[in-house]
């Protein structure tokens, strides 16, 4: 690696890519580095780190919305909403330990730029749609403002949505401002024991379609709930289906008792409370059961929820698979002893879903398509938008498509 700039405001940055631009040198975009491992190997010879432009630099709870450097460290941002009793209601996950780094390194610039979200996506949305505006530089070195604070602020093309998910590939961040939400008073989970795939999915379903406001689901088969830090789970020696509700008390109570009654129909029911409710959470999020597998490969696999179970049966019965299913079926984490690309995409394709590579060796990672190979209509449309935020390619090329 060549030089790295480290610059601590905006115009730092806006000189940084001007000079990139320039010599036509292109620059990996970095935050806290947590991510690093997670998409294509960058393609540049220098670095561009972001984790000098830290602070909260707005915060109306109130209003509920908060601005912030992208650099800011994930934990800062969510101990300040903590002491307010609210949180980021879609849930960023913490991918440090699966992608063999440290837990809490992970930046909120990177939350957005990967468009990174948890269990409660399937309720509240993916980050994307709690962002509300931007202030970055682009590819050409011209710096830009998107969104506003309230959502009525946007007026024609909302940038916001199209640079988060980009993985830093169109713009580098200098500022965000995003919604925030209240936290639930209580927080409890009901379980259903040994469910196999096709019964679990058919519970979340009924849970998820009932009046009951499940901001959860997922199935754990029992090899992975015996990673669980939670003895309820853990010692279950079961599959373990687990459906989450959060609100006002007295709300939460009568819930998870209609949640029971429906669910006994399925199999044993039990219920975690308060702090193992959100240590359960956490790990499904965070991947954490694959965490410590050495060696495997792991993918994230977006399918219909009722395509969940054929899909994960689909790839167990041709590799060597372990999965768990979040999302009510929609999301599947699978692990496996090597990448089976063509198994894998051959059987999301059947459901209609999509697959990406979130652990992986470098080289595996450079000659493997991370993201799912695009169209020739769709790999066109990608390369004009890259060619109007990045014509010279200086931001991160190669992250998500070879020389894009």
């Amino acid at each position: 690696m060549g030089e790295t700039f480290q610059p601590d405001d905006p115009v730092g940055v806006l000189d940084a890519v001007a000079w990139a631009v320039a010599e036509e040198t292109p620059l990996e975009v970095i935050g806290g580095g947590s991510k690093r491992a997670l998409g294509r190997p960058v393609e540049a010879g220098h670095r561009l780190d972001l984790s000098g432009l830290t602070g909260i630099e707005l915060f109306e709870p109130a209003e509920l919305v908060m601005t912030a450097r992208p650099g800011t460290p994930l934990a800062g941002i969510e101990a300040a909403l903590t002491e307010q009793n609210q949180q980021l209601a879609f849930e960023p996950p913490d991918l440090g330990p699966l992608l063999g780094g440290a837990a809490g390194r992970g930046t909120i610039g990177g939350v957005f730029a990967c468009n990174l979200s948890g269990p409660r996506r399937l309720k509240a949305g993916a980050a994307r749609d709690h962002l509300l505006g931007v202030e970055a530089v682009t590819g050409r070195g011209e710096a830009i403002a998107a969104g506003g604070r309230v959502v009525k602020n946007v007026t024609g093309y909302d940038l916001c949505k199209l640079i988060a998910g980009a993985y830093g590939t169109l713009a580098a961040m200098t500022q965000i401002t995003f919604k925030v939400m209240p936290a639930p008073e209580k927080t409890r989970t009901v379980l259903v024991f040994g469910l196999d795939d096709g019964s679990a999915i058919d519970a979340m379903t009924a849970a998820l379609t009932s009046p009951e406001e499940v901001s959860g689901a997922a199935h754990l088969p029992a090899a992975v709930a015996a990673r669980i830090a939670v003895d309820y789970v853990a010692g279950a020696g079961v599959n373990v289906t687990a459906l989450r509700v959060e609100g006002p008390a007295p709300s939460v109570e009568q819930r998870c008792r209609s949640l029971r009654e429906l669910l006994g129909a399925y199999g044993e029911v039990e219920e975690l409370h308060g702090r193992n409710s959100d240590a359960l959470w956490r790990a499904v999020g965070d991947g954490t059961p694959l965490a410590e597998q050495a060696g495997r490969v792991i993918w994230r696999l977006s399918t219909p929820p009722a395509s969940g179970a054929a899909v994960a049966a689909h790839i167990a019965r041709e590799a060597d698979a372990e999965y768990f299913h979040d999302w009510g079926g929609g999301l599947i984490w699978v692990s496996l002893d090597a990448p089976h690309e063509s198994l894998v995409r051959a059987a999301v394709a059947e459901a209609g879903g999509h697959a990406t590579l979130v652990v992986a060796t470098e080289e595996q990672r450079r000659t493997l398509a991370v993201f799912d190979p695009q169209s020739p209509g769709v790999a066109a449309l990608t390369a004009r938008v890259k060619d109007g935020f990045d014509p010279k390619g200086v931001l991160n090329p190669g992250r998500m498509y070879a020389g894009v």
